[in-house]
Formats: structure tokens, sequence, C-alpha cells
């Protein structure tokens, strides 16, 4: 197959795309004789598009897909998106509202259409984006987390764990969003801090003795107390614990109480207890059977249970006039400017209040029934000891920690949403209120028997649906041949923000009704931000697209991107102005597997993953680097005898063949490369990974071999120009099939033209690089001679070519080379002689024993000493030779100060000081040389 000329990213990532989905490349195989691996995607929410965090985290996966399934594994990367109830919603209630019509105008079943409508072409946008991205995902196992199969499993699991007494409804204090009307998860909240105020108030004692001065940061609150709490050893309050309070503004009698939870440092030692509006408070008065009395509507307004005063007032309005009142009755002794977290909505924007609302929890510490797989054991109890046991193996480790700490500290989860967007609670309630769980309406009716019935109208949290994907979308309840054989799935890929959320509940829910952990291992990566480390957030205008990474964009294309929908003209403008200082020449195309290769690349096991753009462009220079090394491969091998014979690299008769110590050198050299690779999959280090293919192709491959190949070709005999050629085809091939995982559409296109000159016969109906082994080291194949044969050549090369910098001669003036050396060495320089002659850039070298007279500069490595024959500046060079003999002397000084330290020498390793004394030798072998030709030159 014939190359282009330059590398077009674009029409060769179109072609491959399409070419391996419509052979069926990307399906699983389930062949029981075969090892499996099998992955579960991150399902992206149907919100919108991919994100850098997205692109990031399908990079690594497809990493993992595309190696194992080379290395001939059953390979299952199953893909699918979640319908992300909440986010959903609003994205869709925002639409209707630019067209001033809310959800309840439409009525349920008609905004359920409308977001439909959106899933298909937010969905359909998401999967586009994938397949761009390259990822090798099964799409016939593609699903949906509403899809009729899944809902099905997420019933059944509801109505099972009811069943088992796992599941209840209660009245508990949960986060509320007052404009949503929702109940909302820990992780849809986000606390910031923020300036406000400590207000001081008085509390009087009932028997007229005095009063408590309570420092409270929500003094709207406090017409829902039900007591004042001080520290059980805080002497100023000790005598006063069991006496009664009057409740300022409401007249209500309220006890002082003691409680451990109190910080008697903070304002007063004296704390407001309000249990239906804070959790701390709610974990206090349960512990003190305090009541809880909520003063709250669900929107946030005062309700019926206050003061007929503040009665309807929104909660901020109510608390400037409980102020003033408290104010006016002499009852406000401060107030003081106080830095605090306030829980905000991460999609709305609007403070949360903990709230008292009757909601449906999933226990879990109660203990599993008889009939279940872990009877007597809560499924938090059973999540910890999987991973304990090592079943279940965190990468990096330290984040058990993080999974333990929230185990052993785990609530009951609050599954239920009040919203319409989402999977409907399987409950209906008769008009006395009894609950009813069942799988359908008519199962619950049966149960109900003549009684009118209602479906609960709250939709589950999406979390509980997610929970099941290791299960759900293999099928369960039945035993399928998926379920059978990717169930557990061999790795989960996930950032470290969604352990609690996500990866610990899958734990929970897929030992809890399959007996089986839902993974084996959990590699946990840093979350990517901006090249500054700051999150990447529309707010702050620094959000990439990947795709615009891979197509490139201009300046006021992207700019429009970041200040679409902003609110406010300021901050637009901030950002626009920002934007186009940093990008006023728009983004180029690096292409996707530039970008993909950066991603790798930024693979560490940190916390953060700070994007580089400058990276992009290092590693679309790789691209172009390999793409025209395999073009003057093809140029030099093409219609040649390259001695190869069968259909492998590896069949040919090896005695027709003169393998010179590059070759084998560079062959050696592979071998290193492969087993770094493969240390990098087995530990999820895809820096690691990344960095191997980088520094074997880009610094030996095509920075010396390239080169040594070229004067092979040239002045080699028959046998070495064929050995070369083979040498040329076999380490471009296996390169190939080593950076495939990473970088998957340049290295087919050039693979498709590489492969049949290894003897390879090609499918006629077509073949791929993905369908072909991954290269495993052999390490008979490393050869430490060539590797010191080579290293030698490196330093000698190095040190001509720093020989005619330092005289500042033209890369096209050739001259001639004197290197002299010992009897015992000539041979060993005379190997070197055409490589050098080439390499430098020389006219021709002469291996003598010693060196004519002349002032001309020399440079020694090891036991040679290398002179150009050139006339020189005897004063220049007597200003080098100084500099480098200062130099010397330092670098000897500061190594014997080291070795005359007793303390260095008893304590450091003895490699370590066998090291230094080699280094004290070696310089001063080098610097006695030097002397003997500084003492030649003449004034």
């Amino acid at each position: 197959m014939e190359l282009a000329k330059s590398f077009d990213p674009a029409e060769i990532e179109q072609f491959w795309r399409n070419e391996w989905e419509k052979r069926g490349y990307y399906a699983a195989t389930t062949d029981a004789s075969k090892p499996s691996f099998s992955i579960q995607l991150p399902p992206p929410n149907v919100t919108g598009t991919l994100h850098m965090g997205h692109a990031f985290n399908q990079t690594i996966m497809d990493g993992l897909v595309r190696y194992h399934r080379m290395r001939g594994y059953n390979t299952a990367w199953i893909p699918g998106t979640d319908h992300a109830g909440i986010a959903t919603q609003i994205v869709v209630e925002r639409q209707l509202d630019a067209q001033k019509v809310s959800r309840h105008d439409l009525g349920r079943e008609k905004f359920i259409e409308k977001v439909w409508e959106w899933k298909e072409k937010s969905g359909s946008a998401i999967t586009g984006q994938m397949r761009r991205l390259g990822s090798s995902a099964d799409w016939d196992r593609e699903y949906f987390t509403m899809d009729a199969d899944l809902s099905g499993t997420v019933t059944e699991v509801f109505v099972r764990l009811f069943e088992q007494g796992l599941i209840y409804r209660g009245k508990r204090l949960v986060n509320w969003d007052p404009m949503l009307g929702t109940a909302v998860s820990d992780l849809e909240v986000v606390s910031e801090e923020e300036d406000g105020s400590m207000w001081y108030i008085h509390y009087p004692l009932v028997d007229g003795s005095g009063h408590l001065t309570v420092a409270t940061t929500r003094p709207e609150t406090m017409l829902g107390d039900s007591a004042v709490a001080v520290d059980p050893t805080d002497e100023r309050y000790a005598h006063l614990v069991g006496k009664m309070l009057t409740l300022p503004l409401c007249g209500r009698q309220i006890p002082i109480i003691a409680d451990e939870y109190v910080d008697k440092e903070f304002g007063t030692g004296c704390v407001k207890i309000t249990p239906a509006h804070d959790f701390n408070d709610y974990a206090v008065g349960q512990r003190h059977h305090l009541d809880k009395l909520s003063i709250l509507t669900l929107d946030a307004k005062i309700n019926d249970q206050a003061p007929s005063q503040y009665q309807g007032m929104d909660r901020f309005v109510a608390r400037k006039q409980i102020v003033a009142d408290l104010d006016a009755l002499g009852l406000l002794e401060s107030v003081k400017p106080h830095k605090l977290m306030v829980p905000r909505g991460d999609r709305t924007g609007v403070v949360i209040e903990p709230m008292l609302t009757d909601q449906w929890f999933v226990a879990m510490s109660k203990p599993a029934p008889e009939g279940t797989h872990f009877p007597g054991k809560s499924i938090a109890e059973v999540a910890l000891e999987k991973v304990a046991s090592g079943e279940i193996k965190m990468v990096p480790e330290n984040w058990t920690t993080t999974y333990n700490q929230w185990l052993n500290n785990i609530q009951d989860w609050c599954v239920s949403r009040q919203l319409w967007w989402g999977h409907q609670i399987p409950a209906w309630y008769d008009e006395d209120g009894k609950i009813y769980v069942a799988r359908t309406e008519a199962e619950a009716q049966t149960q109900a028997g003549d009684k009118t019935i209602r479906r609960d109208d709250d939709v589950l949290d999406t979390w509980f649906s997610s929970a099941l994907l290791p299960f759900s979308t293999l099928g369960w309840p039945a035993e399928t041949p998926d379920y059978k054989m990717f169930l557990p799935s061999s790795v989960l890929v996930t950032g470290f923000d969604i352990i609690f959320f996500w990866v610990a509940r899958m734990v929970m829910m897929t030992t809890h009704f399959t007996g089986k952990v839902p993974f084996g291992t959990v590699y946990v990566h840093g979350l990517v931000r901006d090249g500054s480390g700051q999150k990447m957030s529309k707010s702050k205008g620094n959000t990439l697209d990947p795709i615009d990474l891979i197509d490139g964009i201009d300046v006021e294309t992207l700019v429009a991107k970041r200040t679409t929908g902003l609110m406010n003209p300021k901050q637009a403008d901030s950002i626009a102005k920002a934007t186009r200082k940093e990008f006023a020449d728009g983004i180029p195309a690096f292409g996707t597997d530039a970008l993909r290769f950066t991603f790798a690349s930024l693979a560490t096991l940190g916390r953060n993953i700070n994007f580089d753009l400058s990276r992009c462009d290092g590693y679309r220079n790789f691209c172009n680097k390999l793409w025209n090394a395999t073009r003057f491969v093809l140029m030099n091998t093409e219609g040649k005898d390259c001695g190869f014979e069968g259909h492998t690299a590896g069949e040919c008769n090896k005695e027709k063949l003169n393998f010179s110590y590059a070759d084998r050198w560079i062959v050696s050299q592979l071998q290193r490369t492969e087993m770094e690779i493969a240390k990098g999959f087995t530990d999820y280090r895809f820096d690691n990974i990344s960095s191997a293919i980088y520094k074997f192709v880009w610094d030996e491959y095509c920075d010396w071999y390239l080169e040594v190949a070229k004067i092979q070709m040239q002045n080699g005999s028959a046998a070495q120009q064929q050995a070369t050629r083979r040498t040329l085809l076999r380490v471009l091939e296996t390169v190939l099939r080593l950076a495939h995982p990473i970088i998957p559409f340049v290295t087919e296109a050039l693979w498709q033209s590489v492969a049949p000159l290894t003897g390879y016969v090609m499918d006629p109906a077509g073949d791929s690089i993905m369908r072909q082994s991954y290269p495993e080291a052999r390490p008979d194949k490393i050869d430490e001679k060539a590797e010191a044969w080579m290293t030698e050549l490196k330093s000698l090369t190095d040190a001509c070519r720093n020989l005619r910098g330092e005289m500042q001669l033209s890369p096209a003036l050739r001259i001639p080379l004197i290197i002299a050396g010992d009897t015992a060495y000539r041979p060993a320089l005379q190997s070197f002689a055409p490589y050098l002659q080439g390499l430098a850039k020389l006219s021709e070298v002469q291996v003598l024993e010693d060196f004519p007279e002349s002032p001309a500069p020399i440079s020694i490595v090891g036991n040679a000493k290398l002179m150009l024959k050139v006339e020189i500046d005897v004063a220049a060079e007597r200003e080098r030779l100084t500099k480098e003999i200062t130099r010397l002397d330092a670098e000897i000084t500061k190594a014997q100060a080291k070795l005359n330290n007793e303390s260095f020498v008893a304590r450091a390793p003895a490699q370590v000081v066998a090291q230094e004394q080699e280094r004290v030798a070696n310089f001063s072998t080098t610097l006695i040389k030097l002397r003997e030709q500084f003492s030649k030159l003449k004034d």
C-alpha cells in the first residue's frame, strides 16, 4: 500500500474508524478456552457532550481494551449512557423556560416525551464523540440506563430489597434543593467558603436568673430550636444543665443540655440545637430525644409551625426580620463577620437546606436475612471485606483508606428523588397510606384487594441504577453467557471523586445480589485540570472540548463556545479577553492520536492531571516523525530482499544474514522497551508506557538506528544490507503493534504498508493491526555486548559533534578525523570508523597509535582520543582547554570531598561509594590527557 508523503490524521481517522466498526472487530468473543477481559464504561450523562475528563478516562480504557484484545483475550468493553435524573431534567426544563413553558404546563407524560427527545439527541452526540476518540467499545452491547431491560432489573432489585427488609420509607433529614424541589445526594452539593455573619443572641433563663448567649450563623432557624447545648466539661455552664430557656420570638421553653458535639472554644460555647434543619443537630436530637420541629416549606419559606408574623416569608427575608426583631427586644448582643462553608446545589447554585422529609432509604448497616448471599452481614460490611481480602484491588492502594473511611461511617442511603425523569419507584399507596411494593401495578392491586391505589410520584436516585450496572448490563437475573464470562469485570477505570457514590455502591449491590465482586481492580485516576491546575469550568472560562483539539478551532469560535450562556456580561468579557490572549491563533488540529498520546503521558498516579496543550504539539510531531521514518524504511526496502520467508517476521534463514552490532543493539533495546511497556500495563502506568514508546522511537530508532542503517545499506556487504533491511522492518512493525493501543489510527495506517514487506500475507477480505498479537519481550535477544558497543559509538559520535560545534564548523563541511588508541583498542576503533564518518559528517577517519604534532583540539572518550584535522585558533583552543581542565578539577574536588568524609563512606551504599571512586579515576585520567594537549599548544 502506497504511503502518502505527509500524515493527514483526519482522512486516516475517518477511514479506519468506519472500517474497524464495519468489520465487527470491536465485538466481544466468548471462547471458553481463552481468558477474558471486560470493562464497564462509566456512563456519561445525556446532558450534552463529552468533556476532557471523559476523553482522558476513555483513552485509558481503550488502551487497556486494545492491549488485551491483541493478547488474545475475550475482550468486552460495554458502553452506555446514564439518564442522569436531576441534571437531564434541568437541561430540558431550561429549554422549556426559554419557550415560557413549565413542566407542569405539559404534565408528566408530555414532559417525559420531551426528555426522551433530548436523550436521543445528546446520546447520539456522545457516542459520536467516543467514536471520534477511537473508542473500540462493543457498540452492539450499548445500553441506556432507562432501557426496558435495565429498568426491569432496577424494579427487581428494589422489590427484593424491600422484601428482605433492607429498603424502607421514613422521615429523615436530607439535602434539599428548594429550587428543584427534591432531595439531592452529597455529590450534588458543593460547599465553598463564603463571607457571612455570626449573630450573638440572648436566650433568657425561664427562672429570670439571666441568659445564655448563643452564637449562630442561621438566626432564621431558631424558630425551630429544641434545645441549647453546652460542652459537658465546660465549667462555665455546668450548673445550668437541665434548666429551661425561653426561646426568643416564640415563647416556647427549651432545655439546656450537655453534649460532646459542642466545641467550647467556638463562639460562646453555647449552641442552638435545631434537629429538623441541621445534620449535626439531628444527631444530637436523636441522642437526647428532642422534638424535630420543621419550620420551612419545601420551597424554603417559613411555615405555619412558626409565629404568624413570619409565616410565608422566604428564609432569607425572614432572617432579616428576625434579626431586626431581636435587636428591638434587646436580645441581639452583636453581629460579627464570619467565614463559613455554604452548601449550594451544583446544578442550581441555590443554598441547600437540610430538610426533614419522607424518603425511601436503603439500610446500609442492617444484617441481610437468610436466603441472601451473605446472611447476617450488612451490605456495607461485605463491601469492606471484599477490599480487605484483596478480592478487589485499588490502584493506587492509598485509595483503599478513602473507601474504608466512607463505608465505616456510612449512613442509610436516601434513594428517592422528587423528580419526573428517572425510574419511578415501584410502590403504591391506598387511601389509608398503606404501602404496596410490587413489580407491576397489577401485582400491587392484587396486594391491595379492592382498595384504590396510586403510584409513588418519586423516582430513584440515578446512583441506584448506576450501582447495578456490573450485572444489569449482563442480563441478570438470568445467568446469561455474558453474565458467566464477564462478571466480575477485570478493571474499573474511574476518577477518585466518585469512589463513594459509584464504586462503593457497585460493590455493595453486586455482592449482595450476585455473590460476586463487580470488578477485580479499581484503577483510580486524577481529575483533568487546566495547565495551571485550576478546575475546568464554564464559569472560569478555561474549558476545552476534546473534539476541538482533534479538529482545531479558530479563536473567535472558541470565545463563543466559552462565553455563550454566561449571564454576567463582565465575566463573559473577561473570559473573551483571556481566551483571545492565550489562543490568538486559535488551536491547531492535533488529531486523535496526538491527543490520546498526551492523555496517556499525563496518566500518573496523582490526584490532579494538569493538561498542557503544548504536549499535544509534541505528540503530533511524534506522529509525523513515525510517519516519515516509515516512509524512509519503505523507500529502502520495497522491492528488495529483506530476508523474510513465510508469514511472520520470525521465520527466516538467519544464516544468510550478517547482523551488525547496531542491528543487534536496536533489537536488544526493543526487548527492554517491550518489558517496560508490559510492566506499565500491569501497573496501570500509562505515563511510563507512553514514555517508553516515545524514547525508543524518537531517541533510539529514529535518531540513531536509521542513521546507522543508512551507512550499512550504503557501505555494507550484501548480507549486511539484507540484515539491515530486515531489522528496519522487523523493529518498525513491532513498534507499530506496541504503540497501537495508545495511537491506534497512525499505527494502523502505517502497518498496512509495512506488514506485507515482513512476509505477512494480508487477508484479501481485509486485515488490521488490532487483530495481531501484542509484542512480548524475548530476554534471549538482549545483547549487552552490542549495547556496550553502541553506547561507545554514541559517545564517540557526540564527541565529534561537540568538537565541530566548539570550532563552529559548518555542518556541510566534511573534514578528516584522527582517532588514537593503544594497540589492543585500535581494532574496536576501526569498527567505529565507517559509522563515525557518516554520523559526524567526516571526510575520512584515520585510526592511529598516536596523534601527529598539532594544536588542533582534542576530545577524550574513555581510552580514545579524537582530533579533527583542521587549522585552529590556538588562543581559542587554549581557552577551551582551560575551561575544561577547570571543570574537571572542580568535579574531582567535589567527589574527593565525599570520599574523604568518613560519615559518607560509612553510611552510603557500597555501590554509591564505588561510583564516586570510579568518577574520580575517570576524571583524573581525562585531566592528564587534557593537560598533555594543553602543553603542546604554542603561543
